[in-house]
């Protein structure tokens, strides 16, 4: 691949990203046209119902289009959605070359949108960038290719690892850059996830309070015995509550009330498989945890967190809760190996950025 194409590329993976967040159960995809060595027109994929990444940058680039060449961060679809598939657009644009960095795994594309360009005359190329597509999109991956959606556990603890004191509270153990940090990490994600004992414990909103942020995760919370009532903050629309067979009717009948959308599960523990598989069917691409230890062990229980955020605050709790409690056979051979993407100090705080090394490499 040629420095331009990279270049070009990276341009597109940089518009595509300005959506995060916001595209669900669509991918985030961007797109830039170039003629004669410049761009000419340049968009990305808003959200869910709105025109795709390569609609936007064509219309931008108007007749400049005819001969150009499209870089594009995800194989263009072929069938009618929402919107029209786009790689009539580019046909009918008379886009010279597309360059692609990742095929797209929904059965519904899967090198059909590549194979229908070809047919009409466009030189395509893909490759360009993949790993980065694919990572920028991991979520969306991870629902097309392995059923379910990526998770992502965030977790704040104190030098000694303890995430709450004995009785379970834990609030503040990081100071407030890390804080506003986790607002910017829950703006990104499609849900964020906790247990009604985080609730009970901190009446937390689990909401994105940042300036002209449009957007709210989906909230979900575990509720295996039927705790939790409606006087908690979280219980309003845009909550999920699983609950076990144990729930208190009265309490389910207020949360209903109050917008909540009830979940049943015949059992006192809610699997999360269970919990993924019905937010699969809601078209979740990404899960945020925020959850205590209970939560986080039963995720790592069944392998099913696959991104770590861990912030460490410069302070020690003493006796408390650790972040995890994973019975493993056999420890050292057992746990997964975890890459460190990132480190860097949040306010008086330390943010480590770990990815399982699957799917890292």
């Amino acid at each position: 691949m040629s420095d331009k194409d990279i270049s070009f590329m990276h341009r597109a993976l940089s518009l595509a990203s300005r959506a995060m967040g916001m595209t669900s159960p669509n991918p985030m995809v961007g797109a830039v046209v170039v003629k004669d060595g410049r761009i000419v027109g340049e968009g990305f994929h808003r959200r869910a119902g709105l025109p795709h990444a390569e609609v936007e940058a064509l219309l931008e680039a108007g007749n400049a289009a005819r001969g150009a060449t499209v870089y594009v961060t995800l194989e263009p679809c072929c069938h009618y959605g929402k919107t029209p598939p786009c790689t009539s657009a580019l046909i009918d644009a008379g886009v010279k070359r597309v360059v692609v960095a990742a095929r797209d795994p929904n059965p519904k594309v899967a090198g059909r949108g590549i194979k229908i360009l070809r047919e009409a005359g466009i030189d395509v190329r893909t490759g360009v960038l993949e790993k980065e597509s694919r990572w920028l999109n991991r979520g969306f991956m991870s629902r097309m290719e392995r059923g379910r959606p990526w998770v992502m556990a965030k977790i704040a603890m104190g030098l000694d690892g303890r995430i709450a004191l004995p009785d379970g509270s834990s609030r503040w153990i990081t100071g407030e850059d890390a804080r506003h940090e986790v607002m910017r990490l829950r703006a990104w994600y499609d849900v964020v996830l906790t247990g009604a004992g985080t609730v009970i414990a901190d009446d937390p909103q689990l909401t994105v309070r940042l300036p002209a942020h449009e957007r709210q995760p989906l909230r979900v919370v575990l509720d295996g015995m039927g705790r939790l009532d409606a006087g908690y903050r979280v219980a309003e629309s845009g909550t999920i509550v699983f609950s076990g067979k144990v729930a208190d009717k009265a309490n389910i009948a207020a949360l209903k009330n109050k917008g909540v959308e009830c979940i049943f599960y015949e059992g006192e523990r809610i699997p999360p498989s269970f919990v993924l598989n019905t937010l699969l069917e809601k078209g979740v691409n990404t899960v945020m945890i925020e959850a205590g230890q209970g939560v986080i062990s039963s995720f790592a229980g069944e392998d099913l967190i696959d991104e770590l955020v861990v912030f460490v605050a410069p302070r020690v709790l003493g006796k408390g809760l650790s972040w995890i409690d994973v019975r493993l056979d056999n420890p050292l051979s057992s746990v997964p190996a975890w890459r460190l993407l990132d480190n860097r100090t949040v306010g008086e705080d330390v943010m480590l950025h770990y990815v399982k090394r699957a799917y890292g490499e």
